[in-house]
């Protein structure tokens, strides 16, 4: 059954989908025909993972949408899916209080020289994906102006985007400049031919355990930029 078009879903979303479906749905419902699936199935499966609210909705709100499909190829009359309560939800609370933004911000002080530091400045002082800060290269960057054009290939909205650096952001920037001896395009290579880093995540646990902010994630660093960079 396709329940969503590849064409407009992510890879990331299709993704989940089909682990829902290998490791949760097929298991407990594979073996049955469309017809013989009853609410109380389907109760039973979101019972069983009541501990996890926000796996058991998505099961949930999955079956609904495979079942919507059923009943439009009239292989079924109604949807067992609907109906049944959703688990309450606790909203994940995003971003870094000032507290958090300024353990953090001295942990990556401690490491002037390491080009994945200056990362997540960037991450924090420009609100920019982490793809955009990546794919970054100094030919963007007008260095007397302070302004950084994003090309239209890097940006969500695949447009160009100029946008002003506050001064720390500037600050950083200079920073790393002179950290760039062997002349690289990239804002994040350690040389003028190599590829830009790509594995930041080591790096990012490891400062993460050293601001005691293990429970945090990458996300949080665009949801303060703006707050961090008028407090610092």
């Amino acid at each position: 059954m396709r329940i969503l078009s590849p064409k407009h879903t992510s890879p990331q979303l299709l993704k989940g989908i089909q682990k829902l479906l290998q490791n949760i749905i097929l298991p407990a419902l594979g073996q049955m025909t469309v017809q013989d699936v009853l609410q109380s199935h389907i109760e039973a499966l979101h019972a069983k993972l009541q501990e996890m609210p926000s796996q058991a909705n998505r099961v949930l709100a999955l079956l609904s949408k495979m079942f919507s499909l059923a009943i439009s190829r009239n292989w079924r009359e109604d949807n067992p899916a609907i109906g049944i309560e959703r688990y309450q939800e606790e909203k994940r609370d995003r971003g870094l209080n000032q507290e958090e933004q300024d353990r953090l911000w001295a942990v990556l002080e401690n490491y002037p020289s390491h080009l994945t530091a200056y990362v997540f400045k960037f991450l924090l002082l420009t609100g920019a994906r982490k793809e955009e800060i990546l794919n970054s290269t100094w030919d963007q960057f007008d260095l007397e102006k302070g302004i950084w054009t994003k090309p239209s290939h890097l940006t969500k909205q695949k447009k160009t985007e100029p946008f002003l650096l506050s001064e720390k952001a500037f600050d950083v920037l200079h920073k790393l400049k002179k950290l760039n001896t062997q002349n690289s395009k990239s804002l994040f290579s350690v040389g003028p031919d190599s590829a830009h880093i790509k594995n930041i995540k080591p790096f990012w646990k490891k400062v993460l355990k050293e601001a005691n902010l293990e429970h945090k994630h990458m996300y949080d660093l665009r949801h303060v930029y703006a707050h961090l960079d008028s407090n610092q």
